[in-house]
């Protein structure tokens, strides 16, 4: 059975039509306990946005225990970070915007999927299989290599119009611009998770997200720099952890140096996108880089060395960037003007040019990712190494 309540008689009704037939409506908290005492059978609570935030707390804190199997949804008119890390706290299950129809009915399949696998004693899981997803890391030791160009489009390759679910993580912390290279106006951010740092969720994860495309959807940096600085590595680490459980593929997008968050991006990843542009600073980069990978044990075959423009006539000669880089090359990818005209019209060339050369390309690392474990669901690559930071050293 699904119950709820909402105070506000026009409110009501909307959700009343919203639930359905299954949903029985209670007159006040005290008649939706004795209906949550009275019926072992009930699965699900939705308390309106009409129901005082103390009161909802207090009754999911008061259920927490003696029915861990009963999940609670609650709607607001407005999420805050405030809300969610209260709710977090009581044991509320999901915070959703009241206005949000659709949200609502997703947030309430997704609750009553939890408590039917702990009613039957199971293990409720953010995904259909317990195999946690594959998180892939762009990198680049100077700007301007293409890295969000192609952590984009590969984000958009990998979802596959929603065969797949990604999530696409902007870790640049300082100057991120994967909202504006998809056209997001993002209501949060990475900075909206510092308030709940050691009670991250699934639910409070959720709430960070900005969907973008079916089956995509991303996790943005702060809008400015002094909000990024509160984003620590052990927060990022807590985070990536939730998130490759609940998605098939997480994409991370990086700044163009080390830092803590990008070492906790990186120890948490499977597969690394190198990338270098044909110029000696560039190039020399990514073989200090490499030196790096290879000092803190990334495994060889995990890597994927991209050179981006690489028809650009710029003087050096193959072997010229053989001999700077000393590893081999995977991909190289041509100069093309669709990459600015699609990053300036804020549409990802895998969507507005799938026949593109760069397009190609980004599939066939798809491919290579994809096929790497025999497809989505399968076991990741792992790798383990000892611990590195950049303020304590080995």
């Amino acid at each position: 059975m699904v119950l709820y309540y909402e105070p506000q008689a026009e409110r009501a009704r909307l959700l009343d039509a919203l639930l359905g037939e299954q949903a029985h409506a209670a007159q006040d908290l005290a008649e939706l306990a004795g209906l949550v005492t009275a019926d072992p059978d009930t699965l699900l609570v939705v308390l309106g946005a009409g129901v005082g935030l103390a009161d909802a707390v207090a009754f999911a804190a008061q259920h927490r225990l003696t029915r861990p199997s009963l999940g609670v949804v609650l709607l607001r008119e407005h999420v805050d970070v405030a809300v969610l890390a209260e709710a977090i706290r009581s044991g509320i299950r999901e915070v959703i915007t009241a206005s949000d129809a659709d949200g609502i009915q997703a947030a309430c399949s997704r609750s009553l999927e939890v408590s039917r696998q702990l009613a039957v004693g199971g293990t409720p899981t953010t995904a259909p299989s317990a195999r946690e997803g594959r998180v892939v890391t762009v990198f680049a030791g100077k700007g301007g290599c293409g890295k969000s160009t192609v952590a984009t489009n590969l984000a958009v390759a990998l979802a596959d119009g929603g065969a797949s679910r990604v999530c696409l993580v902007d870790l640049d912390l300082t100057f991120g611009d994967v909202a504006i290279m998809l056209q997001l106006v993002p209501k949060r951010s990475l900075a909206d998770a510092v308030p709940m740092a050691g009670r991250l969720d699934d639910t409070a994860v959720r709430s960070l997200v900005t969907p973008y495309a079916p089956g995509l959807d991303t996790l943005l940096a702060p809008p400015g720099p002094a909000e990024g600085e509160r984003v620590g590595r052990e927060l990022v680490s807590e985070i990536l952890k939730i998130v490759k459980r609940m998605y098939d593929y997480v994409v991370v997008d990086t700044p163009p140096f080390f830092s803590d968050q990008v070492l906790a991006a990186l120890d948490l990843s499977q597969w690394y996108i190198l990338l270098a542009t044909p110029d000696i600073p560039s190039l020399k980069n990514l073989r200090l880089t490499l030196d790096m990978f290879d000092l803190l044990e990334y495994p060889e075959s995990q890597r994927i060395i991209v050179l981006n423009r690489s028809d650009s006539q710029v003087g050096l000669t193959q072997a010229d960037i053989d001999r700077v880089v000393r590893a081999p090359i995977a991909g190289r990818v041509p100069s093309t003007r669709d990459v600015p005209v699609s990053i300036n019209r804020g549409v990802p060339l895998m969507v507005d040019s799938p026949n593109n050369p760069v397009s190609r390309y980004i599939r066939e690392v798809r491919t290579r990712i994809v096929g790497a474990a025999g497809g989505t669901g399968d076991a990741p690559v792992t790798h383990r190494r000892r611990p590195f930071s950049l303020r304590r050293g080995r």
